[in-house]
């Protein structure tokens, strides 16, 4: 619905904007975007590094060595199934209520879902060898539910608040939410891993990460609490633009960046969980049969070498520590993006980048079969990508749509990527590996198919470096 702008109203508007941005300071803003992030990363990085290295063999104790890696990435992929569902929910009430209350709930959900998988009891605890991974399944589905939300209410809350010229800038601190949040669970993984025996880890030093989320939460409530509404929300109140249907208008209105906006974040997500979730199986899977004996003998399992697959055999704290050098990579690139993105224009940038993400697919599977220095390079490399690729998606998605469905359309375009693109490439690329006999240059391939996808969807997409943001509405 919308009303004629009554006399003197554009001096109130302006008023209440000017009052808006005295209150948002970029300290504030900034902080608020990115702490979301960096706890939804915590949290998903802190359940792909447990999906490796402990709730196959927790959750899933009766199972094959392969069947029990499976099973976990199966149920990794739950919250990529959950991520659409939260996406119209949490859309719907951000572009009906606002972004701050949108934000505050979905934080809730995901922190609350996280926390409750540190509690869980496991498979081996009498009674729960059914109910175990049916509530695994449960808590991440809430998880991803929350996450559904997340990522689009802190890439508006930033990019609604920055100044002209500086959208993409402003976008890249909800994006440093995730080499943050990849670098504090990690360590805290590898320092869990080098104080407690193996033993210890296994019954109780998992759970830590997942219970230690609360305080992140608690930080990130504080923070988001003392916001105002974003000026952009604020016009479509004052002009009674409000969608009473954001995912109808949509669809109806909007359906172009929507598929657009989801092809255009096809290639980030692939390489994103095949740098994470995938390699840190592949980089800790034993590299020979006698290794892969001694460590099922260890585990007290039977041994098939039938059905071995070779990996590189790295120790677990060698190998994230690997993953953490690369992962700096992925955060200073990410802040490079944004000025990129200024300068360049957020299209022809990600056009660039992407066509390098697809000559990296070709050449993954050397990098990572040539020694450590092959693996090092390897990780810097894909996460210096990464993080090119990633940093501008803050600015970028939203623009593409209009301020009064802005919430719902970045919200479902990222997520339905997040189905067709991070969903199933861990579990696809654990089984291509497999398929392979060891090997990854299938899984290499996969990464060249997302990045010619998104490569086309870009070109087809338009440019919105200069969009009015507080103007746009549908």
């Amino acid at each position: 619905m919308s009303t004629e702008t009554q006399p003197g109203s554009h001096t109130a508007e302006s008023d209440a904007i000017a009052a808006t941005r005295k209150n948002n300071t970029r300290g504030k803003v900034l902080s608020a975007s990115m702490v979301g992030t960096t706890i939804e990363f915590f949290d998903f990085y802190a359940y792909a590094t447990a999906s490796s290295l402990v709730f196959p063999a927790l959750f899933f104790p009766n199972q094959t060595s392969t069947t029990q890696l499976l099973s976990s990435f199966a149920i990794f992929g739950v919250a990529f199934v959950a991520r659409p569902v939260g996406s119209i929910i949490f859309g719907h009430f951000g572009d009906r209520v606002g972004r701050k209350k949108t934000l505050i709930a979905s934080l809730l959900i995901m922190g609350i879902g996280t926390f409750l998988i540190g509690l869980l009891p496991t498979a081996s605890t009498p009674g729960w060898v059914v109910l175990a991974p049916l509530f695994l399944v449960l808590l991440r589905f809430a998880q991803g539910v929350g996450l559904g939300g997340e990522w689009s209410g802190a890439a508006l809350l930033a990019t609604e608040n920055a100044p002209k010229g500086k959208r993409a800038i402003w976008g890249t601190f909800p994006q440093l939410g995730a080499p943050v949040g990849f670098i504090l669970a990690n360590l805290l993984f590898v320092g869990l891993n080098s104080w407690t025996s193996p033993e210890a880890f296994l019954a109780w030093g998992w759970r830590i990460p997942f219970l230690l989320s609360a305080l992140l939460v608690a930080v990130g409530l504080y923070v988001r609490l003392s916001l105002m509404e974003t000026p952009a929300f604020q016009l479509v109140e004052q002009r009674q633009q409000i969608s009473r249907a954001p995912i109808g208008r949509v669809f109806t209105n909007s359906w172009r960046p929507l598929v657009l906006g989801t092809f255009i974040m096809l290639a980030t997500y692939v390489i994103f969980y095949f740098m994470t979730a995938f390699t840190l199986t592949y980089g800790t899977s034993p590299a020979t049969t006698e290794e892969a004996a001694a460590a099922a003998e260890a585990a007290g399992k039977p041994f098939d070498p039938a059905g071995f697959v070779a990996g590189l055999g790295y120790a677990k704290n060698e190998f994230l520590t690997y993953l953490i050098i690369g992962v700096v990579f992925f955060g200073i690139f990410t802040v490079v993006s944004g000025p990129l993105a200024e300068k360049l224009g957020r299209r022809k940038m990600l056009m660039g980048v992407t066509a390098l993400i697809a000559v990296y697919g070709f050449a993954v599977n050397a990098l990572f079969n040539a020694g450590t220095v092959g693996v090092v390079a390897a990780l810097i490399i894909g996460f210096t990508l990464m993080g090119l690729t990633f940093g501008p998606m803050a600015a970028y998605l939203p623009e593409l749509f209009p301020a009064n469905v802005r919430y719902t359309g970045s919200a479902v375009s990222y997520n339905m990527a997040s189905v067709i693109g991070a969903g199933p490439a861990p579990f696809a690329m654990v089984a291509l590996w497999q398929a392979e006999g060891g090997t990854i240059f299938w899984c290499g391939l996969y990464i060249v198919a997302a990045a010619i996808l998104t490569f086309a969807a870009l070109f087809l997409a338009k440019e919105t470096a200069d969009l009015d943001m507080e103007a746009e509405l549908s």
